[in-house]
């Protein structure tokens, strides 16, 4: 049995309005369980229809219903009751979404034989007591265009008034009224729209987590664009407008991008059960597959270049459109005055252009920009229709390749480029944007998407609030300030692949530098930069920058100064290009002392070679099958080791196999090796005596010694001597290694003969360690006096390279800046040659 079927036979039973109203709330809600299914069938513009279209037969069927209940038998016919039930809003444009208000207006003509009151207030009740959430306005006719200049949202809504059920005659006395409102002062209420618009996109600017309906490119923007083509042309659908204000296809794109917002907001509706309008994170996977998207970045990417379509659209033809009320007879004459190129005017900071000039060619529109003042210039929509519908052809003419230079030599190019952007051509004249138009970035940290973070770093770059990178990007030749907006521009350009972005951006970036005819040598800074650009912020944020090792390790990939003072604006600059409140104090501290320690490292290009051999050899263990059994933290310590000449010196095996003793060592332990000469190896957490080992065994020849800090405080001695030990000796000299740890033994040494010449300090060796060299005749007890006297100074021997040849000592040692080391090292050089 049908609703109709039922509702008669509750009425001839006389039911009470409660189960009337039951047995809606259950249709209804029936209706709605079924939504999802209607969903899966029809999407986007169907689905709404069909969804306004149930909704009017349900409304109808309340409506008969009470006339059904008030009249009984003796029912009128509709025509002659002076009620009018009235779609307004998105209800009246049939693009109701699930669960968005049903804006309904009741209009009646005020009849003294008639009691509209009692058939409006049943009507009324019967749809809230049936669950319907409606929004409803009651007016008499003769009252609509009063109603509309209370308020402008009255009025937009009674503009899109479209007739559900009642008198035709009251229908016919709105429509007189709606025209009346349409030319009730039009300049005040587009002007009006026009700003509430500003506002609104304002409150809700783009966003990877998009506001479907309020955003920037959003349905709001589509409806602004409706209401002023109805308020202009008095049409009742954009189609109308083909062939007098856009042509077929441009249309056809601009319905596509809308289909799209349909489609997605309804199925946030059905799947959050209310009138969520934002496609959040964590609806997006479920959302995709609504829409039979595969992957939720795809969708994101092509709704973006949705809003995108509709931003541009709505801006272009909004203006076009509202241009009659935007300008007077003297800012015509105005603009005349201000022309400068055929159809092109610049007045107070803005380029506008005629919408009746044939839209130009590209090279002819770039030229435009370069004779503009280098100021930071706003672009009319009416300047950006021309750049949008221009025609632009491949492979790019030199000459366009050559105004692209000059307007990248400008100071101030983010204008230009956001112009590129809304007007859709970036990706054609810089071809390494293709692969990243409307790209998301779903890392947490991105708040724009690829292309837009890119042209933001270049806003960033032209507005550095940070004096100290300000005055060093002030001090950069033109050259190489057209080199960082490459870059900076291009950075992020080999996302959206398989492979590092930053590996193939470097790829991408030499085909750009070159057609800007930037030197060859600029073409491996720009590689380099491109690959690093994430590198300055990695070390600052996650490394010890207080680490040399990490220093040298870094600039090892910048190479140079000059490098490193690029790097370091991109990075700034990428950084704020990433959204609001990103760039704090705490990293520009970070950044910047990142950036002083590495200058003053990049004068030792030596140590920087240092750091380019360790990484190597670093490969080379991290690969090895042994150092993968190693768990996570041990590989960890083994890498921290500090010294690069462990790692010259060293095997991967030797490495790994010491460290292994390394971890075993709770105080100390030693072991021997007795081939051609005998070999100590001593690991110890607690204090050595060295002074006191190398005196108690100076009848032994020392042909070399390493002392390596490892980890944990552990550090590892390796003593050859030359000889090996007379026969019964060896537990004797295992009693001197454990002596050596009382740290209280003192040996009177003979003073060894060294001359001024043949020992140096170099105290600016690097910021955390000076390196003592010795160069003299070898003498029996040389090295037992020479480390007695560091163990009274208190200097700290991180390492030590000892090694003796042809009866000459050639000794290197590296000792740590602290406890005035410097102070107390000079005193032990002047006892050591007696000055």
């Amino acid at each position: 049995m049908s609703i109709n079927e039922n509702i008669e036979d509750l009425i001839e039973s006389n039911a009470s309005d409660f189960e009337i109203s039951k047995l809606f709330k259950t249709f209804i809600n029936d209706y709605k369980s079924s939504l999802t299914d209607v969903f899966e069938r029809k999407q986007g513009k169907d689905f709404l229809v069909t969804h306004t279209r149930t909704l009017d037969t349900i409304i109808i069927l309340m409506y008969k219903t009470v006339f059904r209940r008030m009249f009984g038998n003796y029912l009128p016919m509709r025509s002659n009751i002076p009620i009018a039930l009235i779609a307004l809003g998105s209800y009246g444009r049939e693009q109701l979404c699930v669960h968005s208000d049903i804006d309904l207006m009741i209009v009646y003509d005020n009849v003294a034989g008639y009691n509209h009151s009692a058939i409006i207030e049943k009507f009324l009740y019967l749809a809230w007591d049936s669950g319907l959430k409606l929004g409803h306005r009651v007016h008499e006719s003769n009252d609509l265009l009063k109603a509309s200049r209370e308020d402008i949202t009255i009025k937009t809504a009674i503009m899109e008034s479209r007739l559900i059920i009642g008198s035709p005659f009251t229908w016919n006395s709105v429509q007189n009224r709606l025209t009346q409102i349409r030319h009730d002062d039009p300049k005040t209420y587009v002007l009006a729209k026009i700003e509430e618009a500003n506002i609104r996109r304002t409150k809700y600017p783009f966003s990877m987590q998009p506001n479907i309906k309020e955003g920037v490119g959003g349905l709001r923007d589509s409806q602004l664009l409706y209401w002023i083509a109805k308020t202009v042309h008095g049409v009742g659908t954009l189609r109308e407008l083909i062939g007098v204000l856009f042509n077929e296809e441009q249309y056809r794109e601009y319905r596509v991008a809308l289909e799209l917002l349909f489609r997605v907001r309804s199925a946030l509706h059905l799947l959050t059960g209310k009138q969520q309008d934002q496609l959040v994170l964590e609806y997006m996977p479920r959302i995709s597959r609504m829409l039979g998207f595969t992957d939720e970045r795809r969708l994101i990417s092509k709704l973006l270049e949705a809003q995108w379509r509709i931003n541009n659209f709505t801006q272009i033809y909004v203006k076009k459109m509202a241009r009659v009320y935007l300008h007077n007879a003297s800012q015509i004459e105005q603009l005349r005055d201000a022309r400068i190129s055929k159809g092109f005017y610049a007045m107070n900071g803005t380029l506008y252009a005629s919408y009746n000039l044939l839209t130009p060619s590209i090279d002819t529109l770039l030229e435009i920009l370069f004779n503009l003042e280098d100021k930071e210039w706003q672009f009319d929509s009416s300047v950006l229709f021309h750049f949008t519908y221009t025609h632009i052809t491949h492979p790019l003419k030199l000459k366009i390749h050559t105004l692209i230079r000059k307007l990248f030599e400008r100071d101030h190019l983010y204008v230009i480029l956001k112009l590129f952007y809304d007007a859709g051509i970036l990706h054609h004249l810089i071809g390494a944007f293709k692969k990243v138009l409307h790209l998301p970035q779903f890392d947490g940290y991105h708040h724009y998407p690829v292309d837009f973070h890119s042209i933001k770093c270049i806003q960033a770059l032209e507005s550095i609030n940070d004096p100290y990178v300000e005055s060093l990007y002030k001090s950069l030749s033109l050259s190489d300030k057209l080199l960082l907006k490459s870059v900076i521009l291009l950075h992020d350009t080999g996302k959206g692949r398989k492979q590092d972005h930053s590996e193939v951006g470097t790829k991408l970036i030499i085909p750009f530098v070159k057609s800007l005819k930037l030197s060859a040598n600029q073409y491996e800074r720009a590689t380099l930069l491109v690959r690093h650009h994430v590198t300055m912020s990695n070390v600052a944020y996650r490394e010890n920058i207080y680490n040399e090792k990490t220093l040298y390790q870094f600039m090892s990939k910048i190479k140079t100064p000059e490098n490193l003072k690029l790097l370091y604006i991109l990075t700034y600059a990428d950084i704020n290009g990433v959204g609001p409140g990103t760039y704090t104090s705490f990293g520009a501290n970070l950044l910047h002392e990142l950036y002083e320690a590495s200058l003053e490292i990049a004068s030792q290009n030596d140590r920087i070679t240092d750091a380019v051999k360790r990484q190597q050899k670093e490969r080379k263990l991290t690969v090895d099958l042994d150092f993968s059994l190693l768990n996570r933290s041990e590989q960890k310590k083994v890498l921290s080791i500090e010294s690069n000449f462990f790692f010259f010196k060293h095997t991967p095996s030797e490495i790994i196999n010491i460290s292994k003793e390394a971890f075993e060592c709770k105080t100390f332990t030693y072991r021997f090796d007795i081939e051609e000469g005998l070999v100590i190896h001593i690991f110890r957490k607690i204090p050595l005596n060295l002074g006191y080992l190398l005196g108690k065994l100076s009848y032994l020849d020392v042909a070399s010694m390493d002392i390596f800090t490892l980890f944990d405080g552990i550090k590892y001695f390796k003593i050859e001597f030359l000889q090996r030990p007379q026969e019964g000796t060896m537990e004797q000299i295992k009693l001197i290694i454990e002596d050596a740890f009382d740290m209280s033994k003192k040996l009177d040494l003979p003073k060894p003969i060294i001359k001024p010449k043949e020992i140096t300090l170099d105290c600016d060796h690097s910021i955390h360690y000076a390196q003592l060299n010795l160069n003299t005749a070898n003498q029996r007890g040389l090295l037992a006096y020479f480390v007695q006297l560091f163990d009274e100074a208190n200097i700290n021997i991180a390492t030590a390279k000892i090694h003796t040849n042809k009866n000459m000592a050639r000794d290197h040692f590296l000792i740590e800046k602290q406890n005035r080391m410097c102070d107390n090292a000079r005193e032990i050089i002047a006892k050591l040659v007696g000055a």
